[in-house]
Parts: structure tokens; sequence; C-alpha cells
């Protein structure tokens, strides 16, 4: 049994799932060795709410640092690695995941509610007022583009194929593909807030608010 300190937001999966993370409310993203049930460490502490995370391999040109201790011989997959937090005090953070040292900060319209990697060097977040910025973590000076379908909150966003799928606190589900620029609605903004989505093969997991979760066939899109 793993303890928390204050409510999980978000986890996130270290390779083959011998190491978790986690982000809470207490603004502090945490390693944990899954066989020992054990923290193996503070990635990072914001002091500011954890609204979610993502782990991604980065780009040889991405300074990571070096952790300043030895990394315990529990912590598995993590070289290499960069951490996201998407954060409530309206900040996108990346972490280097095994040196613990931060590679960038960048500053939104709104408090960021989830994150994700389109690639090594590319990546993706939304916030509370229904932004969806796109950046490329070697210049986080200015995001790619920002894309704004309505004000209602982003609250995920997954990779697939050569774009992504969001959802929004209005109930709208759409995919975005073909350089981002392609749109496909899933739902329409009627219905209740759609939490999550996940994807197999080819079909797309929706769960929302009202306790369903429906499935959608992309071929039939």
């Amino acid at each position: 049994v793993l303890c928390f300190l204050a409510g999980i937001l978000d986890t996130a999966i270290v390779d083959r799932g011998r190491n978790v993370l986690s982000c809470s409310r207490d603004g502090t993203a945490r390693l944990w060795d899954c066989g020992k049930s054990a923290c193996l460490g503070i990635i990072a502490d914001c002091g500011a709410a954890l609204n979610g995370i993502a782990v991604g391999a980065a780009d040889n040109s991405l300074n990571l640092g070096a952790p300043e201790n030895t990394p315990s011989e529990r912590e598995v997959g993590t070289e290499g690695k960069i951490l996201l937090l998407a954060r409530e005090d309206k900040k996108l953070q990346g972490v280097g995941l095994q040196s613990r040292q931060p590679v960038f900060l960048f500053v939104g319209s709104d408090a960021f509610n989830c994150c994700t990697f389109l690639s090594s060097t590319y990546v993706l977040a939304g916030t509370q007022d229904g932004n969806i910025y796109q950046l490329d973590m070697r210049n986080t000076n200015a995001p790619i583009q920002v894309i704004h379908r309505s004000g209602a909150p982003v609250l995920s966003l997954l990779p697939y194929q050569d774009g992504f799928i969001a959802s929004q606190g209005d109930g709208t589900c759409f995919l975005v593909q073909q350089d981002l620029d392609y749109v496909v609605d899933l739902t329409e903004a009627d219905c209740d807030p759609v939490y999550k989505v996940a994807s197999w093969e080819k079909q797309i997991y929706t769960c929302c608010r009202d306790g369903v979760v429906r499935r959608y066939q992309l071929s039939d899109l």
C-alpha cells in the first residue's frame, strides 16, 4: 500500500512499471517503487497543486542535468526521461526524471489541467480556460501554436497517430489530425464533462460525469 500526504490527481508509469509516478494537491511529484511500496524520492516540489503529469523520452539536444546523488538501484528506466508537470499556478514545467533538475518553465493563460508528449521534442498541455498549447521543449519562449475551440476546461489529451485527441468540460471530444489542422468531432457540447480519453487499437473510449463509458470506432468516422 502506498501512502500519500494529499489527494493524488494523476499518475504515470515508467517503462514497464517497476516504478510509477504520482502528482498531488500538495504540489509534489513522487517516484515510487512498486515492488517495495516505497517512495524513491520527490522529483519536484512546486508549491502549487499538480493537476497532471506525463513522462517521456527526451531528445538528445535537451539538457536534463545530472543527479546530485547516485540513483537508487530500485530506480529503473528514469535515465533520459523528462517529466511534464501541469500546475495549478498557470505553469507547465519540465523536469529531468533522473536528475530532478528543472529543464523548462512555461507560463500559460490559466491553470494547466493535463499534458502529454507528441514526440521527444513536442508536447501538448491544456488549460482551464480552454487553450491547448503546443510547445517545442528546445525553446519554450513562445508556443508553436495555441488551439482554442471553446472556453471550457481542457480535461484530457491523448496522442493518437499523427495528431491527438482532446476532451473538454463542456462534453466535447475531438480528434485533431494532419499537422494539427484537421478536426473530427466525436461528441458535441451538450454532454457532461469528458474527464478522460483512452485508445486501444482503432477504438477510442471516453469516460464522462454521467457514469457512461463510450466507445468510438475510428474507421467509422
